[in-house]
């Protein structure tokens, strides 16, 4: 007889984030578990897009968070470089449009 413990399951953990919550640069940073430098690096590719007038006074929306560690996430394994702004961009183009057929679907019901 098979026990749960010979069977594990998965554990998924997440954090949910509100689009109205503000990050400085070190609260993405600890976040993220990145280093400022690479952060800076994203700003500068264009991925990331904080108000602010530079690295001291930055401030990052909450949806910055996920597109930070999905960035940096496709950057180590990926290494894509400067063609990780393009890939989130699609990725967030085609989550949209999977919205929009769900909602669709919804309404034709």
């Amino acid at each position: 007889m098979m026990t749960s413990s010979s069977n594990p399951i998965p554990v998924v953990t997440g954090v949910i984030v509100e689009d109205d919550i503000r990050f400085t640069l070190e609260d993405l940073s600890r976040a993220c578990g990145a280093e400022h430098a690479q952060l800076i690096v994203l700003v500068e590719e264009g991925v990331l897009e904080p108000g602010g007038s530079g690295p001291h006074d930055w401030m990052f929306s909450g949806a910055s968070l996920r597109r930070a560690r999905t960035a940096l996430r496709m950057g180590r394994d990926l290494q894509l470089g400067e063609g990780t702004a393009l890939v989130l961009d699609l990725l967030e183009q085609i989550e949209d449009l999977r919205a929009q057929l769900r909602r669709l679907g919804a309404q034709n019901r």
